[in-house]
């Protein structure tokens, strides 16, 4: 654990040690910090009971910039006169072994304050690849790797994000995790820790926990002990405090017209995964794709209405100056009004260019006049599909009701329409799946070449095949399923390739773009893994991992050597979290963790998945128990309001602020 090398007062920069520092590494902007819209408040804003927020997004800053979550947390936090924010990003190797050398402490890209210094780091998962960079950001604060070795003058480490919703595998380097929506949480976490210091922070960092924990939606993994079964299995998970619940629920916001975050959206003064300013148009998903874990984890739907979206397209443009506006969510084209919603966004930005794009689109939702408007001021770029499965079958299987004459009608009409380039994604070693549902991609995607050819009369028609390995996540019903081992899954992969390749009239034109099977093993063992793969978490932080959501960084072979290592006392291994198929009668490591899913619901879907039934989405048809709406007290809030969108003349962006 790096050890400060002087003394310093609390909440003091550390900036000018790390500024010698950065002519020596790369992309030394990323450290800076300063970006428009960056917030830095005073240590002591809120007096002595200020509660101040480090927020890490662990990867490189270059991801986590845009990351919506941490920017949202971000503002709302700073908007209380009592509390502070700031963010802090993994650093690279280069920068870790400087800081290292020179006794420099993880530090805030806003006012380079120690992390350690704060009373609680906030961290967003988004993908379990990132725990060994929380290990790295731990270390290099000088904050003990395990909950159990703080002491008071140590921050809470603090879990959120989609991972967080099985935070087992990385338990032990946990205070606490917040399941669901982050807005109020936050909020009541920041309240908790404010009246505990207003009190003269009594009964000490237990009594802080033990508050929280007993709010019943914070999780705080060492108040619960997890009993095992001879054969590996998990008995039974209990509270070990008095008043601890039995199960922690997720936290659900409703009306996301009162949450209009970011108002302000940070613009990085470095290079970013995405160089455009973005607004969640609604929150949830409920199509039922049976592998998709952020669908189901975020039910129920709560749209935005068009005048609230308005509004945030309206107020950040103006904030930043991005001349894109990405319209976010799980399935964009599914917005109760986004024809209309398009449509006025593009009139009243017409003469100012600015763009509009969406995530990819659902083949069945797909219209031109969507297009259009989406490309209206900008360029025209590809089109992006996602069918999953490459066979009718498979498709059934994982509830994707999508056919391939859906698809075929969908491309037709892009390419009749001046499109080039389409881009289809897939999932490889689904369950059920064989080598001829994935062959099927082939031959799918040579039918859309020949379809593009044929309706356009050109000759440059392109189509690029994504194909991405499926991993069965937690709260979903393929949480039971067996995963594919890697070895089968590159087998497929290559039988695809060549499928694709040897084909002289269509091959050239099909791009064919995938990751090996391994990557995702991995990350299999840290989906649906408990509390003990977090010695094989250590085991390969010590060995050097980083970094591990990147392929030049990723060692397969160090995940399965320090695995074998770290559970060799163990009935249990690899195999075992990846390619075993769970009993419905088998405890699940975040079986106390509630998503609102009823776990008899998941596994009915399961079997059904098993006889190819299909599952409607209950925005539009009766509800079918899922038992999100009962269980968590909410409902499902879309529209069509009927509003429009004021105002509706058409607006030049005059007011831009430029950067200080």
């Amino acid at each position: 654990m790096l050890q400060p090398t002087r003394t310093h007062r609390c909440g003091d920069s550390v900036f000018d040690r790390l500024e010698p520092l950065l002519p020596k590494v790369g992309k030394p902007i990323q450290y800076v910090g300063g970006e428009l819209n960056a917030t830095v408040k005073a240590w002591d804003c809120g007096g002595e009971s200020t509660v101040r927020w480090a927020l890490m997004y662990p990867d490189a800053y270059e991801v986590g910039v845009p990351n919506q979550g941490v920017m949202i947390l971000y503002e709302v936090l700073n908007e209380r006169p009592d509390a502070l924010a700031e963010r802090t990003y993994s650093v690279w190797p280069d920068m870790e072994a400087l800081m290292r050398e020179h006794g420099v402490p993880q530090f805030t890209v806003d006012a380079h304050r120690p992390v350690g210094d704060f009373d609680v780091l906030g961290v967003s998962f988004a993908t379990e690849l990132g725990y060994t960079n929380l290990l790295t950001a731990l270390d290099l604060a000088g904050i003990p790797l395990e909950a159990r070795d703080r002491t008071d003058d140590h921050p809470l480490v603090l879990a959120g994000g989609h991972a967080a919703f099985n935070p087992e595998p990385v338990a032990d380097f946990l205070d606490a995790a917040i399941i669901g929506d982050g807005e109020e949480a936050v909020l009541a976490v920041t309240d908790v820790i404010r009246d505990f210091k207003d009190e003269g922070r009594p009964g000490g960092r237990e009594e802080l926990l033990l508050r929280l924990a007993r709010s019943g939606g914070v999780y705080v993994p060492q108040f619960y002990d997890v009993h095992y079964l001879p054969d590996g299995r998990i008995q039974r998970v209990t509270p070990n405090r008095p008043g601890v619940p039995w199960r922690v629920a997720k936290h659900t916001v409703m009306d996301l017209d009162e949450w209009p975050y970011p108002k302000q959206p940070l613009v990085p003064l470095a290079e970013s995964v995405h160089e455009r300013m973005s607004v969640e148009i609604f929150r949830g998903c409920t199509r039922g794709c049976r592998f998709c874990q952020a669908g189901m984890i975020t039910r129920p739907v709560r749209e935005r209405s068009i005048e609230g979206i308005g509004q945030m397209v309206e107020q950040g443009l103006a904030a930043t100056g991005f001349e894109e506006v990405g319209l976010l969510s799980l399935s964009s084209a599914d917005h109760s009004e986004i024809a209309d919603l398009t449509k006025q966004l593009a009139d009243r930005y017409e003469e100012s260019k600015v763009g509009l794009s969406l995530p990819s689109t659902r083949v069945d939702a797909f219209n031109i006049d969507l297009a259009n408007e989406l490309s209206r001021n900008g360029r025209r770029s590809g089109l992006t599909f996602a069918p999953e499965g490459g066979s009718e079958r498979i498709r059934k299987v994982i509830n994707k009701m999508v056919t391939e004459e859906d698809l075929i009608r969908t491309v037709a009409t892009a390419y009749a329409n001046g499109w080039r380039q389409v881009k289809l994604y897939f999932m490889c070693g689904l369950p059920t799946e064989t080598d001829e549902d994935v062959l099927q991609i082939a031959e799918l995607a040579k039918r859309v070449i020949a379809t593009g050819r044929e309706v356009s009369g050109r000759s440059d028609i392109r189509c690029t095949v994504s194909i991405g390995g499926f991993v069965p996540k937690p709260h979903t019903p393929f949480q039971w399923a067996a995963q594919l081992d890697h070895e089968t899954t590159d087998a497929r992969l290559a039988k695809l390739r060549d499928a694709i390749r040897a084909d002289r009239r269509y091959g050239k034109a099909i791009g064919f773009r995938y990751h090996d099977g391994k990557p995702g093993i991995v990350e299999g063992l840290l989906s649906r893994g408990d509390r003990r793969v977090g010695r094989v978490v250590r085991a390969v932080w010590e060995d050097g991992g980083r970094f591990d959501g990147w392929s030049e960084h990723f060692s397969f072979d160090r995940w399965m050597r320090c695995a074998e290592r770290a559970l060799a006392d163990e009935p249990v291994d690899v195999d075992w979290y990846t390619t075993r198929e769970r009993d419905v009668d088998e405890v699940l490591p975040w079986d106390h963790l509630d998503s609102g899913l009823d776990k008899d619901w998941l596994w009915e879907d399961w079997q059904d998945s098993l006889s190819g039934v299909e599952v409607e989405d209950c925005r539009w048809t009766p509800c079918f128990d899922c038992g999100v709406c009962p269980q968590m007290d909410t409902e499902i809030q879309i529209g069509p309001t009927g509003r429009t969108l004021l105002p509706l003349t058409v607006s030049k962006r005059t007011d831009v602020r430029e950067p200080a």
